[in-house]
């Protein structure tokens, strides 16, 4: 019989403080058994899934699907607008509390913190779908790249300190040390709202119980997925305009479900600009939405698509993919150099 002070105890109860804590000891070897898939890693992340049941215990309201759709698309902008176009790619600029509130509100989406996910993201520009890509289908199949690439410790380990040009704010720091303060407190708020309006609107005919099944487990389960989807379908499904070395695609439908990331192979062809649909035709929500920010100045100096891309064919196309062993400038890959200063106009 193990003894349950063992080393396999340890293990457990070490990665128990690693949910809660990413500055914790992650005990990475660089080694074969980093990438390996933890289920303990992904136990939360499976938990989370198992409340969805729960409607059928709940029922439904319009109300309480109001509120679901609704925080879909408020944390899916926060995802792709701000978690890619800003912390990873800095297509834009804008002020240090406009910066705090999405990174927060992307947090909310149980996706770790926004400096995490960058970091993550700019590696897999730098190598798509080349073995060094964490969630590559061409390297690692569907299911690793769709969401199980997170469960392997090279990858769960915190990355924060990578993205140098933002680890300097404490308050995006301790976001991504603390990933789950953001989730828990928005499940809490739907559980009062629900608690609330039971209250105060019967009529509405929802609950606590209905609000946080809905409005919170139910849309952050659907925007895991559709996010996820990047990763897996946008390198599987759609159509190539650019040659750009790797199997990014483009996608209306994919572009409907994430607001405008379905653009994919548009995005690896040239990423250093806020837009994803280069024609007028391929909606980009996410877009639409930053562009209205800018007119109000909560965000400035978009990066735009440059003219000569447009008119340009992908016969004429101007960046591919750099190989993996390829020194590769910092531009060439349009993420900003590490210790390249952070522009904000607002302290």
């Amino acid at each position: 019989m193990p003894s349950i002070t063992g080393p396999g105890t340890k293990n457990f109860f070490t990665g128990i403080v690693q949910w809660f804590d990413n500055e914790a000891p992650q005990g990475i070897t660089f080694g074969p058994e980093d990438r390996k898939v933890s289920h303990l890693r992904l136990l939360p992340f499976w938990i989370l899934h198992l409340p969805v049941l729960a409607v059928l215990w709940v029922g439904v309201s319009p109300v309480a699907v109001a509120v679901a759709a609704s925080l879909y698309f408020i944390r899916m902008f926060a995802i792709t607008g701000w978690y890619h176009r800003y912390f990873s790619h800095r297509t834009f600029k804008t002020g240090r509390v406009m910066q705090f509130l999405f990174a927060y509100i992307g947090n909310a989406s149980a996706q770790r913190g926004a400096l995490h996910w960058a970091a993550h993201h700019r590696n897999h520009h730098r190598f798509s779908d080349q073995p060094e890509d964490p969630h590559s289908p061409r390297q690692h199949g569907f299911w690793i790249s769709h969401m199980l690439w997170f469960g392997k410790k090279e990858n769960a380990t915190a990355q924060s300190r990578h993205c140098k040009d933002f680890a300097k704010y404490p308050e995006l720091m301790f976001l991504d040390r603390f990933d789950f303060v953001a989730p828990i407190s928005l499940g809490a708020l739907t559980l009062v709202l629900g608690w609330v309006l039971h209250r105060v609107a019967p009529q509405l005919h929802t609950t606590a119980g209905q609000m946080l099944i809905w409005g919170f487990f139910v849309s952050t389960i659907a925007l895991y997925h559709g996010t996820f989807s990047i990763n897996s379908l946008g390198h599987i499904m759609g159509r190539q305009r650019y040659a750009t070395g790797d199997d990014s695609k483009n996608s209306f439908l994919l572009a409907l479900i994430t607001l405008g990331e379905g653009w994919h192979n548009n995005h690896h062809h040239y990423a250093n600009t806020v837009r994803q649909g280069f024609r007028w035709w391929e909606i980009d929500v996410s877009f639409y939405l930053l562009w209205g920010f800018s007119k109000l100045g909560l965000v400035w100096d978009l990066k735009p698509v440059p003219r000569h891309l447009l008119e340009t064919g992908p016969a004429q196309a101007d960046w591919t993919a750099v190989p993996a062993h390829a020194e590769t400038p910092a531009a060439a890959l349009n993420t900003p150099a590490p210790d390249e200063p952070h522009f904000s106009k607002a302290a």
